[in-house]
């Protein structure tokens, strides 16, 4: 959907014709009508889209098309895609796609969608990648590799790493990740683990601190395994906070600055986080942390998604 309007892009995910994945509708809610379809020769994997930019992902082609009137501005051939990686930050100002450009390492692609060329490459790590983020105004990008255990934070425009965060010792797999809804300086990155765990890394100035420490002259001295060292994550995690195993997105809604009133138990900053599972649950999560570098986790709503929509027939994916 595009923002809070009427506009919202299906892609089937049936057996129908009419539900076909190599089809994708652009529907309008307030209506109830298709205002426009596209189709493909293979399956759509991802789409994205913001006022100006509608970008399409499939397994080895990427295609972008100009919002309002759906010509096709470009397409980028890739390497294959399977999952359909993308990150898109949605800001006109610094509007930017990311996608993965290997397939035996963690190098990803960003390229400018407005301007319609190359901004810069980065090798973010030794893995293939299995998650990618861009923070809104498009300032920072973040990635995890299918280890699972590092995420990194680079910043775009100069293609440097900024921040790196330890999720775990053991490998898991990142279903996803975001960043926090600010326009200006992200305030927190989220990650969802195979494991059914959420962890949110706080940013803040401290990415710019940590970024010039490690690109000084004796970080750039050091192998990534022990500069990444000099960057102890500011780490909450919330254990099972979906079923291990269950594919799922995570997406911060809010995050809230409050005062500090000068009381141990005064909660500094409230994060609003949603996340959907591929069965179908929604829930909603805030995490509290207070001026002791303290959290506490509370879930706010769950229900079923499916059971909603339990008697209708047509299905479609989430992409």
């Amino acid at each position: 959907m595009l923002y809070s309007s009427s506009l919202l892009a299906i892609v089937g995910g049936g057996e129908q014709p009419s539900l076909s994945p190599r089809r994708l509708c652009l529907f309008n809610t307030t209506t109830g009508t298709a205002l426009r379809e596209l189709n493909f020769l293979t399956s759509v994997l991802a789409v994205r889209l913001n006022k100006k930019r509608l970008v399409v992902v499939l397994q080895k082609k990427t295609y972008i098309y100009d919002s309002n009137t759906l010509t096709i501005l470009d397409a980028i051939d890739t390497v294959p895609n399977v999952k359909g990686l993308c990150a898109f930050s949605p800001s006109l100002d610094g509007c930017f796609l990311a996608l993965p450009s290997s397939t035996t390492k963690g190098s990803v692609l960003v390229y400018n969608v407005m301007e319609l060329h190359s901004h810069c490459e980065i090798d973010a790590h030794h893995s293939p990648l299995a998650a990618i983020a861009m923070s809104f105004n498009g300032m920072y990008i973040a990635t995890a590799s299918e280890q699972g255990t590092i995420i990194r934070v680079h910043l775009v425009s100069e293609a440097t790493k900024s921040y790196s965060f330890r999720r775990g010792t053991y490998p898991s797999t990142i279903f996803s990740l975001s960043f926090g809804p600010s326009t200006q300086l992200p305030d927190i990155l989220v990650a969802l683990s195979s494991s059914g765990s959420i962890h949110v890394f706080s940013l803040g100035l401290a990415i710019n601190q940590r970024g010039r420490r490690s690109n000084s002259f004796l970080g750039s001295l050091l192998p990534d395994s022990v500069n990444d060292a000099f960057d102890p994550a500011h780490h909450r995690v919330l254990h099972n906070a979906v079923p291990a195993g269950v594919k799922s997105n995570v997406v911060v809604r809010k995050v809230d600055k409050i005062a500090d009133t000068g009381l141990s138990e005064a909660v500094a900053c409230r994060a609003t986080l949603s996340v959907i599972t591929f069965n179908g649950h929604f829930l909603e999560y805030t995490v509290n942390i207070n001026t002791q570098n303290e959290s506490k986790w509370s879930l706010e709503s769950e229900f079923n998604l499916l059971a909603v929509v339990s008697g209708e027939e047509q299905h479609f994916q989430l992409v």
